[in-house]
């Protein structure tokens, strides 16, 4: 007979939250499905406005409130969603601009997507005067340690080994840090980083909240909810709704050999890009 080489399907409904597809369940049915109606500042709203955006995505419906309101919140969504700009708004919406230190620190786990959310963040709060940092490794340590101690940033977004230095050597203070966002866990954790924001983790205040988004849910990233999120609000963004509206596919069918090259230039219609979508 046939041996069977894989395990069999826990007959429980897997770790708690979870259903046994891997995929977490929603205990937050609240939608939101206008910026309006979210009871963020004018300026944001234009920030928002001005970037494209006319009405939220699925995630950005379900987040954005419970986030706004201070809950942990788990958001199981995949990139192209519209996940980015749904901290950045939490985050600009919680910002208090008087206080000239950092308030929010997000953690990517690459240099690029670190600049890519920079980018969303400054976008968004642009007519709030708000600041955001890309502590990233690959730059000079020197000129950056200059730029946090001449004025903290607002907000710093980063890669988890450069934001543990900069933490460790004090040059980045915990102090007001209020909400602590993990954006892809998955990714960074796959990619070694537990230490690190493990690390970052005991710097942080007990009562900062944090926000954690993930395409999918290992046990590693299951741990890290565990031990650091208190009741955390779960989200899932089923596959039917993501939304990529914002995003315009294009592709250029290539006869001959010599056109393929012009293929891979950049297309001609300026809204094109995914990232300028905010992932």
């Amino acid at each position: 007979g046939l041996t069977r080489c894989f395990p069999l399907r826990p007959r429980d409904n897997g770790p708690e939250g979870m259903d046994p597809d891997g995929v977490i369940e929603s205990n937050w049915n609240e939608i939101v499905d206008s910026f309006d109606d979210m009871n963020l500042s004018e300026a944001l709203l234009r920030g928002i406005y001005a970037y494209g955006f006319e009405k939220p995505s699925a995630i950005q419906q379900r987040a954005i409130l419970p986030c706004i309101k201070g809950y942990d919140v788990i958001a199981q969504a995949q990139s192209g969603t519209g996940k980015t700009a749904t901290f950045a708004i939490s985050i600009l919406q919680q910002l208090e601009l008087h206080i000239k230190a950092t308030q929010a620190l997000v953690l990517a786990p690459t240099r690029e997507l670190a600049q890519q959310i920079q980018k969303v963040v400054m976008a968004l709060g642009d007519y709030m005067g708000a600041s955001c940092h890309a502590c990233i490794g690959g730059t000079n340590v020197r000129a950056e340690v200059q730029k946090l101690q001449l004025e903290a940033p607002h907000i710093i977004v980063g890669t988890p080994g450069r934001v543990f230095d900069m933490l460790n050597r004090r040059y980045l203070s915990p102090k007001f840090i209020k909400m602590f966002v993990l954006d892809e866990a998955d990714e960074m954790l796959s990619r070694g980083f537990k230490d690190q924001i493990y690390d970052i983790f005991q710097k942080l205040s007990g009562n900062t909240q944090v926000v954690l988004l993930s395409a999918t849910m290992p046990m590693d990233v299951l741990e890290v909810t565990k031990k650091f999120m208190r009741d955390p609000i779960r989200i899932l963004v089923k596959k039917e709704e993501l939304t990529l509206e914002g995003i315009r596919q294009f592709y250029i069918n290539v006869e001959r050999e010599e056109f393929r090259s012009a293929s891979s230039r950049r297309p001609s219609s300026p809204t094109d890009l995914a990232g300028t979508w905010g992932g």
